[in-house]
């Protein structure tokens, strides 16, 4: 498995050979901020493109199929109109809160991005309270849609704000407690050590029924704090128009679309990451041959393979499930994910206490 700790190590000493260390530090923040911003973009126009594909397989249609072929170009013209789109604000927005909000929203997306271990030693972000430093960061990304909603001055927005403001809280206990029942296996939050430890096996195997059910529950709370369907309701176009974005346009617009998908791959590569192994190959004990053919296959192959798989998986039950009604949507958070998700955690310490798991 290749290291790239070598690249970033080969570099930093590179650049201390011809200039100040504080200076070179500087650098090197500035290349990984290119990085992080280039990748950024790249992977929202290729969930861009794979839903729409997705969505028109679902309802028998061809998608887009006319700019580029199989109309894989159609994504980036869509970029291009809408970064020469005129941004307009209208008149009776509280104009700091207003033009402050996308900006919110796509601070707490590029926190949490950071965080994502893509391959041994590709860690941008590797805190020993990475799980819980990615928990706080991505509670920013809704006090950016409560600004949006309050300052565009438009029911409509406040309304799309309300209800995501009270879903986003709501299932971020569900998140919260999934992510601290699999602490509980896992005995860190340092997730190149989650990683790691998952060389013999990946918890959602080693972690018995309480791993599987953690499992579901994240995934079902991830769509909810994404406010993709069926939990879409912020966003409903039947009777909000576009939520608490509505007020918006050009790139201002553009920066809630980029959050949303990215919030999406975050939340599949958190998944991926916790549950199902990162970028560590698919070992199975005993079988040394088969796990030095899979030790060939890339690090960052395996971990955009498992993110993609989750990815795909949330687009499948967008695109099954009719949007439900807020009363639905709480109802479903604190009545059954919210007790199931503390009976669960019970019964992984449990597990872990007695040494029953593998």
């Amino acid at each position: 498995m290749f290291d790239f700790s070598i690249i970033t190590n080969w570099l930093h000493q590179s650049l201390l050979s011809v200039m100040p260390e504080v200076w070179a530090v500087v650098l090197e923040c500035v290349i990984v901020g290119v990085c992080i911003i280039l990748m950024y973009a790249t992977l929202a126009i290729i969930l861009i493109y794979g839903e729409r594909k997705i969505c028109a397989f679902f309802q028998c249609r061809l998608g887009p199929n006319r700019v580029g072929k199989w109309g894989c170009i159609q994504v980036v013209a869509d970029v291009f109109k809408m970064l020469t789109k005129e941004i307009i604000t209208p008149n009776q927005v509280d104009k700091f809160l207003y033009k402050l909000a996308p900006y919110m929203v796509i601070l707490a997306s590029f926190l949490t991005f950071a965080c994502l271990p893509f391959n041994k030693g590709a860690e941008i972000l590797d805190f020993n309270v990475g799980i819980f430093f990615l928990l706080a960061v991505s509670g920013i990304g809704v006090i950016g849609i409560l600004l949006a909603g309050w300052g565009s001055n438009n029911k409509f927005s406040l309304i799309g704000a309300m209800r995501s403001g009270a879903q986003i809280i709501s299932y971020e206990l569900s998140v919260g407690l999934s992510m601290l029942t699999m602490v509980v296996l896992m005995g860190t939050m340092q997730f190149s050590q989650i990683v790691e430890e998952q060389a013999d096996g990946w918890f959602l195997f080693k972690g018995h029924i309480p791993a599987l059910i953690a499992f579901i529950i994240y995934l079902i709370a991830g769509n909810a704090e994404c406010n993709r369907g069926p939990f879409d309701l912020p966003e409903a176009e039947s009777e909000l128009t576009a939520g608490y974005h509505t007020e918006y346009s050009g790139m201002n617009f553009g920066f809630f679309y980029l959050a949303e998908y990215l919030n999406l791959f975050i939340v599949s590569s958190v998944a991926a990451t916790v549950f199902l192994g990162g970028w560590m190959p698919l070992h199975i004990v005993g079988l040394d041959g088969f796990n030095a053919v899979m030790d060939y296959i890339p690090g960052f192959i395996w971990f955009f393979g498992k993110a993609f798989f989750v990815v795909f998986l949330l687009m499948w039950i967008k695109w099954t499930f009719p949007r439900l009604r807020i009363d639905q949507i709480l109802t479903l958070e604190w009545k059954y994910l919210l007790p199931i998700s503390l009976v669960n955690l019970v019964l992984m310490v449990l597990i872990v206490v007695t040494g029953f798991h593998f």
